[in-house]
């Protein structure tokens, strides 16, 4: 008598695979502009991180990542040569301007094999945009990490436990959200004085505000489903319920606008920056050349407008792109 052996049971797919597999993650996949905006910001990523071997700071203009061409007496400021690998890898100077520059063409120049872009205020363009991608990236993401932790953490306490403690912490948000962000942001940069520092600061002293609304309004939806009662039944302490039951559930809204604002925010900073109350002449700030740009908005001297501005359109583009699709796809209102 023959034995049939019992069939296999079928193997389960693993996270990674069932992620890649979902259906939020297929319809990104599907969505051609959100490719698009994810290699574009993958570009910026890259370009970012690799700044010091794409434009190596010139020792003959004072080794600062600005690569000054104005100046007639040099300062060693920042110097990759020699370093570990990993060092000049995450290296990033804010800093890179002379506080005096003894000399100094403010015409520009054309493009050249000395500057690829050109030059604005004597500094190089290239260099600037280089380098400056990584300044407004690195400032991005950490405004964005900072903002969006707090965020989670005041609207799931917020939410969750509701009564007075709800009721102050709204209220709180309330007055800030009354005020305009752009204003209070100048105000505490003014105060606090320009630096890379100061505007992280402002910046997450306002922007936190949004956060802390979405997720409050997302966790009073999700606090009374069945399997958050399930769980408290089992005897699930709150901060267990909080964070590994109701907050997963909640965050689809607010990640979305977390990726759309690492494009909104950088280009607020070259903003302030172009306005005169962001960061000091000399830092690797895309608003600084296109301040300097103002003075020669002539066909003649094009360079110092256009690839400046190419540079802060594709950035803010392809941020947008993406961030768009993620909320077409994971937002459950969508589907």
């Amino acid at each position: 008598m023959t034995t049939i052996p019992a069939p296999k049971p079928a193997a389960t797919p693993g996270r990674l695979k069932s992620f890649f597999t979902s259906r939020p993650v297929v319809k990104l996949r599907r969505n051609k502009l959100a490719v698009v905006g994810l290699i574009m910001t993958f570009i910026f990523l890259m370009v970012a991180l690799f700044a010091p071997f794409i434009a190596a700071p010139s020792q003959a203009a004072g080794g600062n990542c600005l690569r000054d061409l104005g100046i007639s007496q040099t300062k060693q400021i920042y110097n990759p040569a020699g370093g570990a690998f990993w060092k000049i890898l995450f290296a990033a100077p804010d800093s890179c301007y002379h506080t005096e520059r003894e000399s100094f063409s403010p015409i520009p120049t054309p493009p050249s094999k000395e500057a690829y872009f050109g030059t604005s205020q004597g500094y190089d363009i290239f260099y600037g945009m280089i380098w400056g991608t990584r300044v407004m990236m690195k400032m991005g993401l950490v405004i964005v990490a900072i903002t969006l932790i707090t965020g989670i953490i005041v609207g799931s306490i917020s939410g969750y436990y509701g009564g007075w403690i709800d009721n102050v912490v709204q209220r709180f948000i309330d007055v800030m959200l009354s005020l305009p962000s752009l204003v209070l942001t100048i105000v505490l940069i003014t105060v606090l004085g320009a630096s890379i520092s100061s505007i992280i600061l402002a910046f997450c002293l306002t922007g936190w505000t949004q956060y802390a609304r979405i997720v409050r309004g997302d966790i009073l939806r999700t606090r009374n489903l069945e399997f958050v009662d399930a769980a408290r039944s089992l005897g699930a302490r709150d901060f267990r319920l909080i964070f590994k039951h109701v907050l997963p559930n909640s965050l689809a809204s607010v990640l979305t606008i977390a990726i759309l604002d690492l494009g909104t925010i950088p280009l607020s900073i070259a903003a302030l920056s172009f306005l005169g109350i962001g960061l000091p002449i000399g830092y690797t700030d895309w608003g600084q050349f296109m301040s300097f740009a103002r003075a020669w908005m002539d066909n003649q001297y094009w360079y110092v407008t256009v690839l400046p501005a190419v540079f802060i359109i594709l950035f803010s583009l392809g941020w947008n792109l993406f961030g768009d699709a993620v909320r077409d796809a994971f937002d459950p209102r969508t589907r």
